[in-house]
């Protein structure tokens, strides 16, 4: 599968990328919002593995693309929507963009790529995400989208030896064609 916007081409993965996506996911600011303190090429070839694995179900349920800087290649990050079933009327998004490309859009622009596929190909009713509440680009990204904040769960993540808030926001089809007429 493969999607493009005006800077980005999203696509599927494959195998040799696992290199790139340890790069970024090693770097300290990237794992500031995650569970993990450190990243191994094992880790990153079973997280890469797991989305050439949802390349291969029928319906395919998940779809979390590549990032891909067209003029160069490079693999960036990724951005993906996933549905709980077949026929779904719901779905949510969730990426992960690497550091040194932060504060460029392009996390933006590939998320809202994302909604777009879920809403104009998965004829999806509502889209959600959430992050953790501390982690305020994630949480602008998803304003930019046109999401709407439905709530913020108290102490619902635990990990690097602490509790953390996440925030949860949703757009619904007719909101976003409003947007995007």
């Amino acid at each position: 599968m493969i999607l493009t916007t005006d800077r980005l081409l999203l696509r599927d993965f494959v195998e040799s990328d696992w290199p790139m996506v340890l790069a970024y996911q090693s770097d300290p600011r990237y794992l500031r919002f995650y569970e993990w303190t450190e990243r191994t090429p094992e880790d990153v070839q079973a997280f890469v593995g797991r989305f050439l694995a949802q390349q291969e179900e029928t319906p395919r349920l998940k779809v979390q693309l590549a990032i891909v800087l067209p003029a160069t290649g490079q693999l960036i990050g990724n951005a993906g929507i996933r549905m709980k079933s077949a026929g779904a009327h719901e779905g949510d998004i969730g990426g992960e963009l690497d550091p040194q490309h932060w504060g460029q859009g392009y996390a933006t622009e590939a998320a809202r790529a994302m909604v777009k596929f879920g809403f104009t190909d998965l004829h999806l009713h509502r889209i959600s995400a959430h992050c953790v509440a501390e982690n305020l680009g994630s949480a602008r990204i998803l304003e930019k989208l046109g999401m709407q904040l439905e709530g913020r769960l108290r102490d619902s993540e635990h990990f690097k030896d602490r509790y953390w808030d996440t925030l949860h926001f949703a757009i619904l089809d007719y909101e976003w064609l409003a947007q995007n007429p």
